[in-house]
């Protein structure tokens, strides 16, 4: 690199000599030594300051070259802790949970075994990626992965990408042009009223009987209902709160909030709730007596006799036996909260009150979900348009 020296109001400026795209660019640094009585140290900032370009032109060249090289799976490391590591904008643990399953089992697999650099990556080889992993993507071999596993592992490649970007590596972001397979419409099962009932009856003397019956009155997500602590349970005002969830997807997170500002609600006490409730507090009285020392000591509603909360694995899995064993058609849990939005429809209430209900941050989630299901209303228009 060369440069000169220039004077500007009495003020020594040095001018690098740059080029962009192969034309000669200079560069004006202004510097604080006055034109007279300067005459020796000019040149030497000059010399130090076209040393200083140089060798950073050189860290940047040879950082380039190694980027070249960088097998994308690195890059995918790269991008993940300068994620984990923003303290500005830190990501929720259950979030970072669902990022290492899915980069450990799909992303790190299958960019490795291809062997591609972030320069080598396009637009088909991601579209190819994704369609293999909509195709064939189980980890039991037994077929593709769901729409939201796939939109979530074209997130962690889309945001790896944009990484690559900002630090230079690659000059645009090929996944920007990669198309999800067409996501079709999930049909909820759920569980009528009598059906409700009756699952109520065969199951009353269960663990889980107690928490089924409020996920299914309530509506609540697994998470809200493991999250119920006896804090938010106000016997004189008889109402439920919901402020806290309990979830895993490799271990177990208790977070003091809910999925969004609107899930946090409040639910009124009804009779036969608030004396299930009691009598559950009663026994929980009972059993710490008994196990003395060995007693779990938490605030949770829902727990073994041993004070221990119940695990988010073991109500999804206890769940299907039960209704097994009851003769009932099969329905996951979180359809109990399907069930509670269908009944309230069928009842004749509207969306908004069901949205509420819910706790659902948009109305068109829930029209979304639900709205085939609002037949009262639907039959009062089309009675109006007849008559």
């Amino acid at each position: 690199m060369t440069g000169s020296l220039q004077i500007k109001n009495n003020k020594y400026y040095l001018v690098l000599n740059t080029y962009e795209n192969g034309k000669r660019k200079p560069k004006w640094i202004a510097t604080e030594l006055a034109a007279k009585g300067n005459k020796t140290r000019a040149p030497k900032l000059l010399r130090d300051t076209i040393k200083e370009y140089e060798q950073a032109e050189e860290a940047r060249a040879e950082q380039e070259a190694n980027w070249s090289l960088m097998p994308f799976i690195d890059a995918i490391r790269l991008w993940y802790d300068d994620k984990i590591s923003n303290f500005e904008h830190p990501i929720d643990e259950v979030t970072k949970q669902g990022y290492d399953t899915l980069m450990k089992n799909h992303v790190y697999p299958y960019f490795k075994e291809k062997g591609l650099r972030p320069c080598e990556i396009t637009k088909d080889n991601l579209q190819e990626f994704i369609n293999e992993k909509a195709k064939n993507g189980k980890l039991n071999g037994k077929g593709g992965l769901a729409p939201r596993s796939l939109k979530l592992i074209k997130n962690i490649v889309n945001q790896t990408l944009q990484f690559c970007v900002s630090e230079g590596m690659i000059p645009s972001n090929p996944c920007q042009f990669v198309k999800l397979p067409a996501c079709q419409r999930y049909e909820a099962k759920f569980y009528t009223k009598s059906q409700i009932d009756e699952l109520l009856e065969k199951i009353k003397n269960e663990p889980l009987y107690p928490l089924i019956r409020l996920t299914a009155l309530y509506g609540l997500r697994r998470s809200e209902a493991l999250g119920l602590c006896w804090d938010c349970v106000n016997f004189e005002a008889e109402t439920i709160t919901i402020r806290r969830t309990v979830s895993k997807v490799t271990t177990v997170v208790a977070k003091d909030k809910t999925k969004n500002t609107s899930s946090r609600r409040s639910f009124p006490m009804t009779p036969d709730i608030k004396q299930l409730l009691l009598e559950l507090r009663a026994h929980q009285e009972q059993d710490k007596k008994f196990f003395g020392k060995e007693y779990h000591d938490c605030d949770y509603v829902f727990r073994w006799p041993d004070g221990r909360p119940f695990s988010p694995d073991y109500v999804s899995d206890k769940f299907p036996k039960l209704l097994k064993a009851a003769g009932m058609p099969k329905i996951r849990f979180h359809e109990l909260r399907h069930s509670a939005a269908s009944n309230l429809l069928n009842m004749g209430f509207s969306l908004k009150d069901v949205q509420e209900w819910l706790g659902h941050s948009d109305i068109k989630t829930t029209a979304n979900i639900y709205g085939h299901l609002d037949a009262k209303r639907k039959m009062s228009m089309a009675e109006a348009l007849a008559g």
